[in-house]
């Protein structure tokens, strides 16, 4: 039976004028990961990273010591179907001034908890995008970027090695969505589970032919167990 790692990406850089790089805290979750993927001796037979800049960045921090656990042969390859969804998109088309840098700092200086503050407005847009009534707003409506996600698993699943380790390095949203779909939740639900996930997680999937089933969810034992108490992150 193969295994699929999916590996959510390191702390992004939120807040700055390029989202998609790792912080100086998001490499250290990344080498962490490496350490404890060391430390349990775990190999891969393939990596797999999604198209974006912090997907790459994540799997190089993870994995360059790691000589045993992605060997010379390995494969990498990557495959935009692990993409996330475009958040920026998803919040102006609910909160149009957001798309506005100088409106956005604006909020976060002048908002008591504006993390919170934030939280509770991207839900409510992720609701707007997800259901089904504002399609044709979105460059990519909520079933397109399900389906995607999907048919990368599918690829992946299908592809030769059935009984292969696979690391994945994505993000939450995709995670999330094919974790509905294999246990069968709710819309609203892959919302709730996208903002649990600990930046770094892994969620392993046990594949065979025909059947993929979800073994573990949002693990990060590698930070409880080698990293302080800030190495525990969200966003």
């Amino acid at each position: 039976m193969g295994q699929i790692y999916l590996i959510r990406h390191g702390q992004a850089s939120f807040g700055s004028a390029n989202y998609d790089q790792l912080s100086d805290l998001g490499q250290e979750q990344a080498r962490l990961l490496g350490e404890w993927f060391a430390n349990c001796k775990q190999e891969f037979h393939r990596v797999v990273v999604g198209g974006m800049q912090r997907h790459r960045q994540t799997a190089e921090a993870c994995l360059a010591g790691l000589a045993h656990a992605a060997p010379a042969n390995s494969e990498w390859v990557t495959d935009p179907g692990f993409n996330e969804y475009d958040h920026h998109e998803v919040l102006v088309r609910y909160r149009p001034e957001f798309d506005d840098p100088v409106a956005a700092r604006r909020f976060f200086v002048e908002t008591k908890n504006p993390r919170q503050a934030f939280q509770e407005i991207f839900q409510a847009a992720m609701a707007r995008w997800m259901s089904g009534e504002h399609d044709a707003d979105y460059s990519e409506p909520w079933p397109h970027f399900r389906q995607r996600c999907v048919a990368a698993l599918e690829r992946l699943v299908s592809s030769p090695g059935q009984s292969q380790s696979i690391a994945v390095f994505t993000s939450g949203g995709t995670i999330a969505t094919l974790c509905q779909h294999l246990l069968g939740l709710q819309d609203r639900q892959v919302a709730d589970l996208n903002w649990m996930l600990v930046n770094s997680a892994v969620t392993k999937l046990l594949y065979r032919p025909g059947r993929v089933t979800l073994s573990y969810l949002n693990n990060y034992s590698h930070l409880e167990w080698l990293g302080q108490p800030h190495t525990i992150t969200y966003r």
